[in-house]
């Protein structure tokens, strides 16, 4: 066994432009079905992620707000944006049939000027109520936040203890939250009062946020939780009936159009990956073949010193081995050093929410890409073999007479 590891060695380093093609070729194999999975299972983490977060059955935001655009915008994409109604609103939907529970949400966006640090999005909660972004602060933050104090999404970039400078108010950052892939990264998280004081500050710089009437009585958007044992979607139309000029957007309607999207892609990404390995696999088996082909020849005289057609396949075999290993593992590592450090550019290239995988998926997915990888090369190898076993060594060496 000993011997042949030396041989195969010998052979690999004997041939380095024949085993530097072969070994990018798997390499290329390995990095392409490593990054797509990690793509595909990234876009598919993102959108668990934005539902587990949104925690409502049903979103009621203005009229002039067009509806689930201009919400999923700022959701999705982290686009800034702001839209208001009567505070009233919050009572009819609490008075609504079937709603169990309803809290407010204020919006404001910060401008990249001389008044503000950074063109931010601000969403204001109750903290008494709100049952979508409260359990996710209380993950990292488990006090009451002061006048003029932040939560940060991990995408803002303010450690902390930080200041960050909105409407030439400077807010405190009491916390960062974790990643969830998501336009939430990018957002500022704070009270509804401290919300009240920031729109009263910009009013006071001048700036037209578009609001009639008293700031102290506006929201922005509503987030509703249905009754067990009620129909969603019967809540939601009741609420686009009785509660006067705003719209209700469910929100699994909301995501359909996200959902929809990711099923596409990651279909395509699939298909692609398929593809690939298809061709991958035949072009293995095609380099395989050619290199047969090379070495008649040196099989022919390895044959005819004493080597069985056994010993000869096992040979071709760890050959496959050694470069599907090596070509299989750079690939991977090469996936990851694409994939990790530029996740944040993938998401804003697709537009839609993007989530890497935790580190025990991430696992899973380079051992069965390298088994993938590893098996593709075996069966190569043996195609080859096979091929190889048809040959009489005599007659290899009188055609080269």
């Amino acid at each position: 066994m000993n011997n042949l590891r030396k041989l195969v060695s010998r052979n690999l380093q004997k041939k380095p432009v024949r085993t530097g093609a072969l070994f990018a070729l798997i390499l290329f194999l390995s990095f392409s079905i490593f990054a797509g999975s990690m793509a595909v299972f990234g876009m598919k983490n993102g959108l668990a992620s934005l539902e587990n977060r949104l925690g409502a059955d049903a979103i009621v935001v203005p009229k002039q707000a067009r509806s689930k655009e201009d919400l999923s915008q700022i959701l999705l994409n982290g686009t800034t944006g702001y839209f208001y109604m009567k505070n009233s609103v919050l009572d009819d939907v609490r008075a609504t049939e079937g709603v169990e529970a309803a809290s407010a949400q204020l919006f404001l966006a910060s401008l990249r000027a001389d008044c503000c640090s950074a063109a931010i999005q601000v969403i204001g909660i109750d903290p008494e109520t709100d049952f979508s972004i409260q359990p996710w602060i209380a993950k990292r933050f488990s006090g009451k936040l002061d006048e003029y104090e932040v939560v940060v999404g991990c995408e803002v970039n303010a450690e902390v203890g930080d200041s960050i400078r909105i409407y030439d108010r400077n807010c405190r950052v009491a916390a960062r939250l974790a990643k969830t892939g998501t336009g939430l990264d990018t957002a500022v998280y704070t009270t509804i009062d401290n919300i009240r004081l920031l729109l009263a500050a910009a009013q006071e710089l001048g700036h037209d946020l578009k609001i009639s009437g008293d700031p102290a009585d506006v929201i922005s958007a509503v987030y509703v939780k249905v009754k067990d044992g009620y129909d969603v979607e019967k809540v939601t139309n009741n609420l686009k009936v009785y509660v006067r000029k705003t719209e209700t957007i469910q929100t699994k309607n909301m995501l359909t159009d996200v959902s929809d999207g990711l099923t596409g892609m990651a279909k395509t990404t699939t298909v692609l990956m398929a593809v690939l390995w298809l061709i991958g696999f035949a072009v293995l088996i095609a380099a395989f073949c050619l290199m047969i082909n090379e070495r008649k020849r040196e099989f022919a005289v390895l044959r005819l010193l004493g080597m069985s057609e056994r010993q000869l396949a096992s040979m071709i075999r760890l050959e496959a081995l050694v470069l599907s290993l090596a070509g299989g593992i750079c690939g991977i590592v090469l996936g990851a050093a694409v994939v990790f450090p530029f996740s944040g550019l993938i998401e804003a290239k697709l537009g839609l929410p993007f989530l890497l995988s935790g580190i025990g998926q991430t696992l899973l997915l380079a051992a069965l890409t390298l088994l993938a990888v590893v098996l593709s090369g075996l069966l190569a190898a043996a195609h080859t073999a096979k091929r190889l076993s048809r040959v009489e060594p005599g007659n290899v060496l009188r055609e080269g007479n």
